[in-house]
């Protein structure tokens, strides 16, 4: 059982220097794309085709996924839709209708700042496209981004909140910028153990995390194959590590492309809140399913988070606001 602890600390007592300089939010108005846009790719998963379409959205009325094949049912891009996590995240809406494998469309949306916007698809996952967002930042940056006259809001952290299961942990303290710092450790030489702190200003999704690719281990594909997962995976949408090494011809973008993946990972998960984050995430061996169970445990109490903009923060009035925005 997931085990969630509240700290009593002030966010005094939680907060980091942040790198660099400027706002952990580039602009205060909301953005959606400028015109619509659309792509190809292999389902990870189902190994079928997906025709992908990204839209234009009004104001406030978030991230949306629209089932073309399945007569226009849409799946909002909610936390509490969540309803698988092994080897990725897969909404699935009081319609019955489901996305898979949405994190790192969302991570990019997350890193260009895209707070609203439509995503047509004739199937039942995202295109894996090269296994990285990298690919749907190209997109967002050829339909251009559309300033909105309706102000951005955010979700600030207001007290730490600590989901552990095992040897596995992930927190959220209060912090004046969305950082995350995340540990991994493999029993394999190729990856073993790699940290890193990410602080989200100045672009640094682009530069630093955007082209870093989902990853698996060659000795698990038949596993996985039997179970009906990753049938449309291979070396152009993903790392293979071997027991000797990265089976990927060219090799690894960042020496430690595997922990990068894994932060944007977190931050596609994340954002299924609605809003960007405003606080310290610390994660050691999390993954897709300890993701959203932070996000449960610290939007299930309104005393763990506000909504602010620019001028002001506005306090939930009950967790059932959560949902909505």
């Amino acid at each position: 059982m997931v085990g969630v602890l509240i700290g009593d600390k002030t966010k005094a007592d939680y907060a980091v220097r942040i790198r660099g300089h400027g706002s952990a939010v580039s602009d205060v108005r909301q953005t959606t794309i400028r015109e619509a846009i659309g792509c190809a790719g292999i389902g990870l998963h189902s190994g079928t085709e997906i025709n992908m379409t990204l839209l234009p959205a009004p104001a406030d009325s978030g991230i949306t996924f629209v089932r073309t094949d399945l007569a226009g049912l849409r799946v909002p891009a909610r936390y509490d839709l969540v309803a698988e996590t092994r080897l990725g995240t897969t909404l699935v809406a009081d319609n019955g209708a489901r996305v898979a494998t949405v994190e790192h469309l969302m991570a990019a949306l997350w890193g260009c700042g895209i707070d609203n916007i439509v995503v047509k698809l004739d199937g039942a996952e995202v295109p894996v496209m090269d296994g990285s967002s990298g690919p749907f930042v190209f997109l967002i940056d050829c339909a251009g981004i559309e300033t909105l006259a309706a102000k951005r809001r955010e979700i600030r952290i207001l007290r730490p909140v600590v989901v552990e299961r095992g040897d596995k942990r992930i927190a959220l303290y209060p912090d004046d910028a969305a950082t995350v710092c995340y540990e991994i450790a493999f029993d394999n030489p190729v990856i073993g153990h790699q940290s890193l702190e990410f602080v989200g200003v100045n672009g640094a999704f682009r530069d630093d995390l955007a082209r870093a690719r989902t990853f698996g281990f060659e000795a698990d594909v038949a596993a996985m194959h039997a179970a009906g997962l990753a049938r449309g995976g291979s070396l152009e949408n993903a790392i293979v590590v071997g027991d000797e090494g990265v089976l990927n011809e060219d090799g690894l973008r960042f020496t430690d492309e595997f922990v990068r993946h894994k932060v944007l990972d977190c931050l596609g998960d994340l954002y299924l809140a609605g809003s960007r984050l405003i606080g310290r995430v610390e994660a050691t061996r999390a993954g897709h399913e300890m993701n959203n169970a932070l996000l449960r445990a610290v939007l299930a109490d309104a005393d763990n988070w506000c909504y602010e903009d620019a001028n002001e923060a506005v306090w939930p009035e009950s967790p059932a606001a959560v949902a909505l925005g």
